[in-house]
């Protein structure tokens, strides 16, 4: 869940869990005692988002408290911010379930969640590094944030087309291979042009299962791609985008071409 509000909306959704424990157990309304450590987005893969798309990624994290404290009474699960604190942060993505734990020893519990990245809710100039924060709630609303568990790439997902004609073509005669990359606007919620990026036009002979890179080429001001080859021999072209700290790789699917 995005939040954009102030920090009482955040404890929404976590506290949910934690208010059905009865009044009696609530930890009270300090900040619950515990320390977040150990946590994994995604397994450290980056998180590609597509111009529409919600992606739902897995977290784990680990939390630690007095031996004297319930758990019972607190939930907690995983932040994604940007920023320099979680709780401060006016763009932030927060599970929209508490993470379900499990008892390790009388001071340990390992911790999973799930957490959603919506396009409607990025712009994009969010696109980048994000930092990995976690917020724990109590039955009376205290709330402990912590900050700087780990980073993780959010990136806007890429497309990237081929086209070679003639097909089919004579061995020794010119090949023109045209295509598109494009990457997600989230704000449009479509796909534009990605221009001034250089781009690899490769060739797989058939029956082989490699790809050789031909030539680099530079997408136009509107993502187009156009280049010429000479035909040698049967096998498939594409072209493959090796991606920047925003936006993600990605390849074409092979255009097979019949020389004769």
């Amino acid at each position: 869940m995005r939040i954009r509000a102030t920090a009482a909306a955040v404890f929404g959704a976590l506290a949910l869990s934690a208010l059905a424990v009865p009044t009696a157990q609530a930890a009270g309304t300090t900040a619950p005692n515990v320390t977040f450590s150990k946590m994994k987005v995604n397994a450290g893969k980056a998180i590609t988002v597509g111009a529409t798309s919600t992606v739902k990624v897995k977290v784990t994290y680990t939390v630690t408290h007095p031996s004297t404290l319930s758990m019972s009474g607190i939930a907690t699960g995983p932040v994604l911010y940007r920023g320099t604190s979680a709780k401060a942060a006016d763009n932030e993505f927060i599970s929209d379930d508490p993470g379900t734990c499990t008892k390790v020893d009388a001071t340990t519990v390992n911790c999973s969640a799930t957490l959603a990245v919506t396009a409607a809710d990025l712009y994009d100039s969010d696109a980048g590094t994000w930092k990995e924060g976690g917020l724990a709630v109590n039955t009376s609303g205290g709330s402990k944030w912590q900050n700087d568990l780990g980073t993780i790439p959010v990136r806007r997902a890429a497309k990237l087309t081929a086209d070679a004609t003639p097909e089919p073509v004579k061995k020794g005669r010119t090949l023109t291979v045209t295509g598109k990359l494009t990457r997600a606007d989230w704000t449009k919620g479509t796909y534009a042009g990605f221009s001034g990026q250089s781009v690899k036009l490769q060739f797989r002979k058939a029956g082989t299962s490699t790809y050789t890179t031909v030539k680099t080429i530079t997408s136009s001001s509107t993502g187009a791609l156009k280049t010429t080859v000479t035909a040698g021999s049967d096998g498939y072209y594409r072209y493959s985008f090796a991606g920047t700290s925003t936006t993600s790789s990605v390849s074409a699917a092979g255009d097979y071409v019949d020389v004769q």
